[in-house]
């Protein structure tokens, strides 16, 4: 393959549009059409099994609408089938799915309106802690009755595992001292892991010794600011217990006939389930001491299933009546709580025993101030308010039990009970906590009066207005009583002098007050809060409150001209001294903002707020930042960005755009999206115009255009700089700024040996070539309607272009160099027609530049020749490093390119088509497919007027044959 020169064929661009368009047909209704249903044969194979012969099939297909997806739900599906199949394992899966079902059913008996105590139990034991030392009494009994685990009689067992029950109730006490609470916390962790592992390993007795001992530990009131946290500790030991004895009997019930029904009655149970039932009742009735057997039974509660219908009904009273026997109000309160729990997990129905267990509280209630209690709070050091506030998690579990789905009469029942009795806040607090929302904020005023009566000493007040205030923002009161309602409240609550008191009140009221009342009010509020938590920076151990109530105030104010004219919003703000809360808060804000904002605005009030807001995000961006971070910081930023608008008043627009260049420099992201609204705004004015102002139009353009050409260099991404050259260049084609348009091009020619071989994508190293590849392709497009400069040469741009691409250092295994001069030709090309392919209006490119002048001609056909010698050299260079395949592929690009645009009527250039065709096919490495495919082409094409002179060349063009 030798040099050859270049002659472009003329081209009628209409013409070949006019051949490449699809041909009409006209679609009949009974046609296929994408978007109706698609109809699947199926195929089903039989396969037939004979003694002494191979296995026949049968098939059988049918036609119908049928959902692919549909199959894997039919039990169809492989894993279906395997899991189906009869081995030893399928009884024990087939029990394993009832039980879970079993479980499901049985969960699903109380609602999903009904708050589930897992709910509770991670606040219990964040609230509720000490730094005081803790102990643990441990009765270890000893191991002397193993011996008789081996006998065979049943009786003999039995009698063995009793031995072992009152060895241990007689055997030695260990006693650990001086543990921290997480040391508590892990010790009784380890409990519940040895339970499971003593039942895993068939050590029954042992697994109840543990409950036992466990058990007992609620009894030890000496760090009573612990208890709640204690009883959450021990009552997940007790669950665990008691669903591990319930799977234990539910399991012997599976026989021939299968597994229990989910509903099952006792009569479905076989007798050894039973008296294994009954054997475990025993053995906790022989617990001698109260509260363990209580809190034994009670956790298998749920196991009276398997005797009698009335088990558990039978049960619950007498486990009732058992807690009288506990004197300590705090141990009994808690202990009724678990048997609310219980009794709601398996027979929510059952009314009476929760009402007992609250009427028999309300008998006991004042033992809360009586002497024993009174000393004992004194012995420990320990005041009635931070005391009284310990019932609060068994009281409100104990009202919510209760009031679930409980008619309105009960409901007012109780809260006259309640409101008859003498220091009642702790019972107040209750009620409001556990009854239904909508039930209190109908009676708010009489709620209001009860508190006002209430004994401050105790249960102080502004806890028992939050605890109204919560209710009130799930359901509202009377119309004529709201405003009355908040009065009433604030003035309890601005009273406050300890700021943490004060926060956790108003933080409530704030949602009331921006529900049902104007900016106004809330500006009051906001302005009390400045007022009580900035003596002392009091705001710094408040943050979650006060973000809570930004939120709450701008989830009612989705209007932010209304939002921003409240006059202490933005002091309130200033409340957020710390960086990162700081930041968030305005994250959240931004994202409200971009979620609500229909339109665009200019509103002034709304401008300078946000650009402050923007602004404190955009300053917190350090060295450190993570990537991630700065991504959310700018996507918020530029989304305020883009609802800024000021209608046809471009100049104002502009200078918004410059404004934020300045304060948001940092955030390249931001950079890009200003760079884009500039040239939409370059753009939009143009079209706006049409020409009138012309001078003026055209000075603002060239601002516009000047802003992109000096913001451009800040960036970092060498390829987000070269795409926005070009981009701002075609925009200032586009509004005849020609200069500038050259100057743009000139900066993204300057900045393309300065392209790394390596760049980063999405914290990966990518080679950067093919992104190379991909720019300069859409920068020919661009150059072929960019018109030469007066004083410089002919095709000055593409010169300068091709002298950077031969000074790039490309990899040595790449052929990108060659498809960029394979592009260059396409270019050349284009360039040499009469008319173009496009043009840009008001702007005269090349071709009516030069009118097809010959000199014009003449310098383009050089350019050619040049790039093509590069082309060949390289095909040579990749014969001698025996790059036989990459030399075959390119060899069959650049026949195709000479195909498309050269002139193959010059025997020069129809030669060297001959001789790269041998060139894709020697040493076999040609793909004889697309061969084959370009050939039926060139035939195709030969029967195009004035084509003719290909039918001699496909005559000309072997294909190989392989044998």
């Amino acid at each position: 393959v030798s040099s050859k020169p270049w002659h472009s064929r003329n081209r009628n661009y209409k013409a070949e549009l006019a051949s490449c368009r699809l041909e009409a047909v006209p679609l009949e209704c009974g046609d296929y059409h994408p978007l109706k249903p698609i109809t699947v044969t199926e195929s089903k194979t039989k396969k037939v099994s004979r003694k002494g012969s191979t296995s026949s099939t049968s098939s059988s297909s049918s036609s119908s609408v049928v959902d692919p997806l549909s199959s894997v739900l039919d039990g169809s599906d492989p894993l279906s089938m395997f899991a189906a199949t009869s081995d030893p394992a399928a009884m024990a899966t087939t029990t394993d799915i009832s039980r879970k079902k079993r479980d499901k059913d049985d969960n699903s008996i109380v609602g999903s309106d009904f708050e589930p105590w897992a709910n509770k139990r991670g606040e219990v034991l964040a609230r509720y802690t000490t730094t005081e030392k803790l102990s643990i009494n441990l009765f270890m009994g000893s191991e002397k009755g193993r011996a008789g685990a081996s006998a065979s009689a049943m009786s003999e067992k039995v009698r063995t595992r009793l031995e072992e029950l009152d060895d241990f109730e007689e055997g030695s006490q260990k006693e650990l001292l001086n543990l921290t609470q997480q040391d508590y916390v892990n010790r009784i962790e380890e409990l519940n892991q040895s339970l499971k592992d003593a039942w895993a390993s068939d050590q029954k007795v042992k697994a109840l010794k543990i409950v036992i001992q466990c058990s007992k530990l609620l009894s030890d009131t000496s760090v009573i600011q612990f208890y709640p946290s204690k009883f959450v500790l021990i009552t997940d030991i007790l669950d665990t217990f008691g669903k591990l004895v319930y799977e234990r009997i539910y399991s012997m019930c599976v026989d021939s006939r299968g597994a229990l029904p989910d509903h099952f009655s006792p009569e479905n149970v076989n007798d050894t389930a039973k008296e294994t039932c009954l054997n475990w009742f025993f053995k906790i009735a022989s617990i001698r001491e109260l509260i363990p057997r209580f809190y034994v039974e009670a956790s298998i509660l749920k196991c009276n299933r398997f005797l009698s219908k009335t088990g558990i009904s039978e049960c619950l009273p007498r486990l009732t009546c058992m807690i009288r026997g506990i004197g300590d109000p705090l141990v009994s309160v808690y202990a009724r709580a678990y048997l609310c729990r219980v009794g709601m997990e398996v027979a929510p129905h059952l009314k009476e025993s929760l009402n007992k267990n609250f009427f028999d509280f309300l008998l006991t209630f004042k033992q809360i101030h009586g002497d024993t209690v009174q000393n004992q709070l004194v012995a420990q050091g320990v005041e009635l308010p931070s005391y009284l506030p310990l019932y609060s998690p068994a009281m409100d579990w104990i009202f919510q039990c209760i009031s679930y789905h409980a008619p309105e009469a009960l409901l007012t029942e109780m809260m006259e009970r309640c409101k008859k009795l003498g220091n009642n806040a702790l019972l107040l607090n209750s009620v409001m906590s556990a009854f239904r929302a909508e039930f209190i904020a109908a009676r708010s005023m009489d709620f209001i009066g009860m508190i006002k009566e209430c004994d401050e000493s105790g249960f102080p007040k502004h806890l028992l207005f939050r605890s109204l205030g919560l209710n009130l923002a799930l359901a509202d009161p009377p119309e004529n009583d709201r405003l009355q309602i908040l009065n009433e409240a604030w003035k309890v609550i601005t009273k406050l002098k300890n700021p943490q008191d004060y926060i956790n009140c108003a933080e409530v009221w704030v949602e009331y007050t921006c529900k049902h009342f104007t900016k106004r009010e809330v500006n009051t509020v906001l302005a009390d809060v400045i007022k009580h938590m900035t003596p002392d920076r009091a705001f710094e151990d408040s943050y979650p409150q006060l973000q809570s109530i930004i939120k709450k105030v701008i989830a009612h104010f989705h209007d932010f001209s209304v939002l921003f004219s409240v006059e202490k919003f933005l002091p309130f703000l200033d409340m957020f001294q710390k960086e990162s809360v700081r930041v968030e808060v305005c994250k959240y804000i931004m994202e409200t903002f971009i979620k609500h904002q229909q339109e665009p605005t200019k509103d002034p009030v709304i401008l300078n707020a946000l650009m402050h807001i923007c602004k404190t995000m955009h300053d917190s961006v350090n060295a450190l930042t993570l990537e991630d971070e700065k991504r959310m910081l700018a996507h918020l930023i530029n989304g305020f960005i883009k609802m800024v608008s000021f209608g046809r008043d471009f100049e104002q627009q502009l200078s918004f755009y410059v404004e934020s260049r300045s304060m948001f420099c940092n955030l390249e992201p931001v950079l890009v999206q200003l760079i884009h609204s500039v040239n939409r705004l370059a753009m939009e004015t143009r079209k706006v115009m049409k020409g009138n102002h012309s001078r003026k139009t055209a000075a603002f353009v060239r601002a516009c255009v000047a802003y992109c050409f000096i913001t451009i260099p800040s960036l970092v991404g060498i390829f987000t700089r070269l795409n926005l050259y070009l981009h701002s260049g075609q925009v200032a084609l586009a509004n005849q700024c020609l200069s500038q348009a050259d100057a743009f091009f000139k900066a993204a020619i300057s900045l393309i040996p300065e392209v790394p071989k390596m760049i980063n994508i999405d914290g990966k190293l990518r080679p950067s070539e093919p992104f190379l590849l991909e720019f300069l392709c859409n920068f020919f497009s661009t150059l072929l309607i960019v018109p030469d400069h007066p004083e410089h040469g002919v095709l000055y741009l593409v010169r300068e272009l091709l002298n950077v691409i031969q000074d790039y250092t490309w990899e040595d295994n790449s052929d990108d160099k060659i498809r960029i001069y394979t592009c260059v030709l396409h270019l050349l090309s284009a360039m040499s027609q009469d008319t173009y392919l496009y043009h840009i209006d008001k702007v005269d490119s090349n071709d009516s530049l030069y009118g097809g002048d010959s000199k014009f001609l003449a310098e383009n056909s050089k350019l050619c020749e040049a790039v093509m010698a590069q082309i060949l050299e390289h095909l040579k260079t990749l014969a001698k490093d025996e790059a036989l395949k990459r030399q075959s592929l390119l060899g069959l690009s650049f026949f195709n390119s000479i195909l498309a645009h050269g002139d193959l009527r010059n025997n020069k250039l129809n030669q060297l088509s001959v001789n790269l065709w041998h060139l894709a096919q020697r040493h076999g490495c040609g793909d004889t497919r697309t061969m084959v495919k370009t050939l039926e082409y060139i035939k195709k094409q030969s029967k195009q007027p004035n084509m003719n002179h290909l039918t001699e060349l496909a005559l000309r063009l072997p294909l190989q044959t392989r044998t």
